[in-house]
């Protein structure tokens, strides 16, 4: 099984809207910008292409399929798609990759949120029979998440709060991020409630955009001469679709996974944790077994800008272009999706 090495990684700043651009505009950007990092010619360069995106957001059947405009493929090229944040698209190329299939992959991942109501769109990824025809909001189910932890006592309003100004603050080195500043505990404890427990600043922002990513064998790296962060584990574990049967305090499924690929065997200078709400950076990052001595989302995370199906793979992207540059030697990454934590994605990544 030959190691995965992360060699390109780009993405457009996060905006909550982007106007007149359309999906193809969006997507164009980052991939040039990986092609070029990689002095690859064009996308036939790429044994491999697979996105991630969400056709409900656009609104059509097999939306996604016009994103493929932006990669001018002809003649035609190998491809696939995840109706699923993109860091699930990484999964489906890794494998690939592993069983011989080929030996580089690019992998995308898009949404524009911005024309419709979010929140709503989201309630069509629940049980068809029994909550959807209910249209509960994302925010309100991640309220209800919010409301057990507290009552359990796993965190409190302060911890909330912490790492919102955290993660604000951290986003002032990203150019990408959306949103960013510098905002005490006391400040933001003193907004108004949202949608009870939660505060604005506790969900994450409507967001536009793209990230694209380029992996390929460590071999085709080294021949390639570029350097490269290797991924040494992933691994996806998913609870059942009832969130009403689930303890939504914890994340067992985060826990399994984290011990499958290891994320404690050795030191983890960085983590990228996808937390779209405040409180369930601390549940994930109990979850993953992090002490204070990780560096938690020094991005910003998704409280920074939050692309749906990109959000994902951005934190593995982070979490790579920070061992490619001496940042750090070892990191953690995760992806979720789902209502309330319901599928989550644990990825390992090391300095060669």
């Amino acid at each position: 099984m030959r190691d995965i090495a992360v060699v390109a990684y780009a993405q457009n700043p996060i905006v909550r809207d982007a106007g007149a651009n359309n999906e193809v505009e969006l997507i164009m950007p980052v991939v040039k910008q990986v092609l070029k990092d990689t002095g690859l010619k064009d996308i036939h360069d790429i044994d491999f292409t697979c996105s991630g995106s969400c056709d409900y957001l656009q609104g059509a059947a097999f939306a996604f399929v016009a994103g493929v405009d932006a990669l001018g493929a002809v003649p035609p090229i190998k491809e696939s798609h995840v109706e699923m944040d993109a860091a699930w698209a990484l999964y489906e190329s890794i494998l690939k990759i592993k069983m011989g299939a080929a030996d580089s992959a690019l992998i995308y991942g898009f949404a524009k949120s911005s024309p419709g109501k979010l929140a709503q769109v989201l309630s069509q990824q629940l049980d068809p029979y029994y909550y959807s025809p209910l249209w509960p909001d994302v925010v309100s189910l991640n309220a209800m998440q919010a409301r057990a932890a507290l009552d359990a006592g796993v965190l409190t309003e302060e911890d909330m709060a912490e790492v919102v100004s955290r993660s604000r603050a951290n986003a002032k080195s990203n150019d990408k991020a959306q949103l960013s500043g510098d905002y005490s505990v006391e400040q933001l404890l003193e907004e108004p409630e949202y949608i009870a427990p939660l505060r604005k600043h506790d969900c994450p922002p409507v967001s536009d955009g793209a990230s694209a990513m380029i992996i390929c064998t460590v071999e085709k790296a080294k021949e390639w001469g570029l350097p490269f962060a290797i991924i040494k584990g992933m691994d996806h574990r998913i609870e059942t679709h009832n969130f009403g049967a689930r303890d939504l305090t914890t994340s067992e499924s985060t826990t399994i996974a984290a011990e499958a690929v290891g994320v404690n065997s050795a030191k983890v200078d960085i983590a990228e944790i996808h937390a779209p709400f405040s409180h369930q950076e601390i549940i994930l990052k109990k979850a993953l077994g992090l002490g204070d001595d990780t560096v938690v989302n020094p991005s910003g995370g998704p409280l920074a800008g939050n692309v749906m199906m990109a959000a994902g793979l951005d934190r593995i992207g982070e979490v790579a272009r920070r061992i490619i540059n001496g940042e750090a030697k070892r990191g953690v990454a995760h992806a979720t999706s789902g209502p309330c934590l319901q599928h989550n994605m644990v990825t390992v990544l090391e300095a060669e």
